[in-house]
C-alpha cells in the first residue's frame, strides 16, 4: 500500500503510529499556514474610509432618527438608482449622491451589544480577533473584520438597531417616490414596481434570506477559476448579523488605473457572472455598484453583498430567452413586438409601426446584436439613460406607453447599471460571442481564453 507520496508500502508494524504523529505534524503546519494567512488577509483589509466619531450612532433611538422618515428608505433607492450618474444634468447627479450617502457609523458599544444580542455573546468572546471600527459604513450596516475561534478571516456585518422597523414603515408610503416616473411614462403603472421593489429592499434587509442568496451562488460558482463568492459561516450570522470569508482585492477606483487588458479582464468576468447567473442560475445579484466588487490583476472578480436579488421562475425565463432570440438570433421585429405585448412592456394597440419599436429597442440589445468587437463607452452608457428617462427626446411618443412588468424592474440594472461601469472601464470584446456561451439557447464553445479556462468548470455543471 502506497503512503500517497509514492514510497511503496509501509510496513504495518507501527504504521498507526506513525500515520498519527505524521498526521499531527501536518495538522500543526497547516494550522500555522492557516492562521497566518488569515491575519494576512485580516490585514490587508485595511478600513476603506475614515470614520466620524463625532456622528457615531449609539442607541437605537439615534438610528431611527438618522434612517427614520423615508431617509433610510431612500438611501437604499439612491444606491439602486446609482447607474444614473451617468448622462444627468449636474443638479440631478448631487441630489442623487445625497440619497446614496452612507448613513453614519454605530459606535463600538452599539455594535457589539447587536452582535450580543443576536448571536448570544459579545464579538470578544465569538471571535480570537475583533476589530471595532467598521472597514465602512453602508445604509443599513456596516462591516467588521474579525477572525473566528478557529482562525478563520471574516467580515461580519452588522445591521444598525431599528433600521428594519424604521424602514418598513417607510415602504408603505414608499408610492411618492415612483410619482415622478408617471410624468414620464404617462402608461407606466407605479404600483407592480412599488410592490416589487418592497419586496427586494424587505429582503435586503433580512440578513438570513442573503445568506440563503450568498450560498446559492457561493455554491453554483465553487471551482470557477475567476468568479468567487465569500463562504458564510452560519454559526455566526442571523438576521441581523451576516459572518463571512473575509476577501481582498483591489477597488474599482484602482482598477480604472491598470491597462486594458487587464480592465477588459474584470469586465469580462462581471459580464459572465451577471448573465451566467440569469441564464444559468434563474437568479441576479441587482446591485451592481463598484463597492461590491474586489479586483485581481488577472481578471478574478469576488462578489459581495447578496441583499438585492432576483430569482427568476421558469416562466419569465423563458420568456427573456424568447426575446433575444427574436431580437437577436432571428431579427424577426413582428415575433419581438409580440413578445413584449406578451411581458406586458407593450400595449397590444400601440399606435407604431414595428420600425419604431425596433428603432427604440435596439439600443438595449446593441452590444450583442453583431458578431464583433464593441467598446463600451460613457456615450453609449448616457444614450441608455436618455433613451429611457428623456421625455422629450427621441421616441418621446412611445415610451408614453410603455409599462415595466416585475420580472423587469432589478433586471433592468443591467442595462444601466452594468453598461454604466463597463463605460468607466472602457470595456472591449466580443460580447455576442461571450453572450452566446452563456445562453443555453446557444450554447456556443469558448470563445475567449477565459472561457477556456472555464470549460471544466462548466462542464461540471452540465455532469
Amino acid at each position: 500500500m502506497a503512503d500517497g507520496r509514492g514510497r511503496g508500502a509501509v510496513p504495518r508494524r507501527g504504521r498507526v503510529g506513525r500515520t498519527a504523529k505524521v498526521a499531527g505534524l501536518g495538522a500543526r503546519s497547516g494550522g500555522r499556514w492557516a492562521t497566518a494567512k488569515a491575519r494576512q488577509v485580516f490585514a490587508d483589509a485595511q478600513r476603506t474610509e475614515a470614520l466620524d466619531a463625532e456622528r457615531e450612532l449609539r442607541t437605537a433611538a439615534d438610528v431611527v432618527e438618522v434612517l427614520g422618515n423615508m431617509k433610510g428608505a431612500l438611501m437604499k433607492i439612491g444606491q439602486m438608482a446609482s447607474y444614473l450618474d451617468v448622462g444627468l444634468p449636474e443638479t440631478t447627479r448631487t441630489s442623487l449622491a445625497q440619497l446614496q450617502a452612507n448613513a453614519p457609523p454605530m459606535s463600538p458599544a452599539l455594535a457589539e451589544s447587536v452582535v450580543a444580542a443576536e448571536l448570544g455573546a459579545p464579538p470578544g468572546e465569538l471571535f480570537e480577533q475583533w476589530d471595532p471600527v467598521p472597514i465602512a459604513a453602508a445604509s443599513i450596516g456596516q462591516v467588521h473584520r474579525a477572525i473566528t475561534a478557529d482562525g478563520r478571516a471574516c467580515a461580519v456585518k452588522i445591521q444598525y438597531p431599528g433600521v428594519a422597523e424604521a424602514i418598513a414603515a417607510d415602504l408603505g408610503s414608499a408610492r411618492m417616490i415612483f410619482r415622478a416616473l408617471s410624468v414620464l411614462f404617462p402608461g407606466l403603472d407605479p404600483a407592480p414596481i412599488v410592490e416589487e421593489l418592497r419586496q427586494r429592499l424587505t429582503e435586503e434587509l433580512d440578513y438570513e434570506h442573503e445568506a440563503s442568496n450568498q450560498r446559492l451562488f457561493a455554491d453554483h460558482y465553487n471551482g470557477h477559476p475567476y468568479i468567487s463568492v465569500p463562504e458564510v459561516f452560519d454559526d455566526l450570522s442571523s438576521a441581523r448579523v451576516l459572518t463571512a470569508e473575509l476577501a481582498v482585492g483591489a477597488t474599482f477606483e484602482e482598477v480604472l488605473g491598470w491597462p486594458q487588458d487587464q480592465r477588459n479582464r474584470v469586465a469580462e468576468t462581471i459580464y459572465r457572472f451577471s448573465f451566467g447567473s440569469i441564464y444559468r442560475l434563474w437568479a441576479f445579484n441587482g446591485d451592481p455598484h463598484p463597492g461590491n466588487y474586489l479586483f485581481g490583476p488577472d481578471g478574478s472578480v469576488v462578489f459581495l453583498d447578496f441583499g438585492l436579488v432576483k430569482r427568476f421562475t421558469p416562466e419569465e425565463t423563458a420568456q427573456f430567452e424568447r426575446m433575444l432570440t427574436a431580437m437577436v438570433i432571428d431579427r424577426d421585429i413582428p415575433r419581438f413586438r409580440s413578445e413584449q405585448v406578451a411581458a406586458g412592456l407593450l400595449p397590444a394597440d400601440a399606435p407604431f409601426s414595428d420600425d419604431e419599436v425596433e428603432a427604440f429597442f435596439t439600443h438595449f440589445y446593441e452590444f450583442v446584436l453583431t458578431d464583433e468587437t464593441r467598446t463600451f463607452t460613457p456615450e453609449y452608457a448616457a444614450a441608455g439613460v436618455r433613451a429611457i428617462f428623456d421625455a422629450t427626446g427621441e421616441h418621446a411618443e412611445l415610451k408614453k406607453v410603455l409599462n415595466v412588468p416585475p420580472s423587469l424592474v432589478v433586471l433592468q440594472r443591467i442595462n444601466l447599471g452594468l453598461i454604466s461601469l463597463f463605460a468607466q472601464l472602457g470595456a472591449t470584446a466580443n460580447w455576442r460571442r461571450i453572450a452566446e456561451e452563456l445562453w443555453p439557447f446557444t450554447d456556443r464553445a469558448p470563445s475567449t481564453p477565459m472561457g477556456l479556462e472555464a470549460q471544466p468548470w462548466r462542464q461540471s455543471l452540465q455532469q
